[in-house]
């Protein structure tokens, strides 16, 4: 079999081509690859390994967990929520000596247009299972917007990954979004972080509970109507604990039908990956895999 698992925002999800299950990233910390033939029987031999870990910004390349420097990225600190499960979950794929590759974020040493690198940060690592399960669906060009504690939204075009707008360049998610003008404020005046106030940038924080679904639906409908600009007749996708619930709104601002995928598609992506490169795959849409 082959497993995929998703390093997410507020969950760490495990799936295989027979089931999936999630955990806690707190939960996580007492992770042992046991839990995969506990919570999904049947499973008894794993064949290979697609994971994620954080923004995976120190590679640019699907890389063999045995070849990664410090898990993959630049360092801990900055954007995001730092628990640990994710570093035992990591460790434990290391050691296991499965064959496992990591999947890279999308950075300013991504095979990307150059264009998208007018900012640092492009997408962290899950997206690409994403992307990796609806592109082989539609086998068209696609937009795909991954829409849970934060937004991000990718462009691909003739099977290639093109750019990402990230979560703090553009929409907001639920819990993380864009630094404003009052959260510049409040960072200069030391009352809180710039991390923290990424953190409380979401419509949870920033608009009345009636508005939030609406607002966000706004938003994630501009951020890829901005992406069609490279690509008019795009299919157009919306994934992630969101998505079901905002995509009648943001069909009918984008006057066009939307495919929709819950929050199952990155780890479900990943098992694909995970398949594809054991069995000799050697590029995930625009992405060398390093052997």
């Amino acid at each position: 079999m082959y497993l995929g698992i998703d390093h997410g925002t507020s969950a760490i999800r495990f799936a295989t081509e027979s089931g999936h299950f999630k955990v806690s990233r707190e939960e996580a910390r007492d992770f042992r690859l046991s839990w995969i033939e506990d919570r999904l029987p049947g499973n008894d031999r794993i064949d290979a390994i697609a994971l994620t870990y954080s923004m995976g910004d120190r590679i640019s390349s699907v890389t063999p967990v045995s070849k990664v420097i410090n898990r993959g990225i630049i360092t801990r600190e900055g954007a995001g929520k730092h628990v640990g499960g994710g570093t035992r979950v990591f460790d434990e794929v290391s050691a296991s000596g499965i064959p496992a590759y990591l999947i890279p974020g999308l950075h300013r040493n991504s095979p990307t247009d150059p264009r998208f690198k007018a900012y640092s940060h492009q997408s962290s690592p899950e997206k690409i299972g994403i992307a990796y399960k609806v592109y082989n669906e539609v086998q068209k060009d696609c937009i795909i917007s991954d829409v849970s504690s934060n937004t991000v939204s990718l462009l691909i075009m003739n099977g290639r990954i093109v750019g990402a707008i990230d979560a703090c360049i553009f929409a907001p998610g639920t819990e993380h979004g864009a630094i404003d003008v009052d959260a510049i404020r409040n960072v200069d005046n030391s009352i809180n972080t710039a991390n923290e106030a990424f953190q409380r940038a979401g419509v949870r924080y920033t608009v009345p509970p009636a508005l939030q679904d609406t607002t966000l639906a706004l938003w994630v409908a501009m951020e890829c109507a901005a992406l069609q600009i490279l690509s008019h007749d795009a299919v157009i996708a919306l994934a992630g604990s969101m998505a079901p619930i905002i995509a009648k709104d943001v069909s009918i601002l984008l006057k066009k039908d939307l495919k929709v995928y819950d929050e199952w598609s990155a780890s479900e992506g990943l098992s694909e990956i995970a398949r594809f490169i054991h069995l000799g795959g050697r590029d995930v849409l625009g992405i060398p895999v390093d052997f």
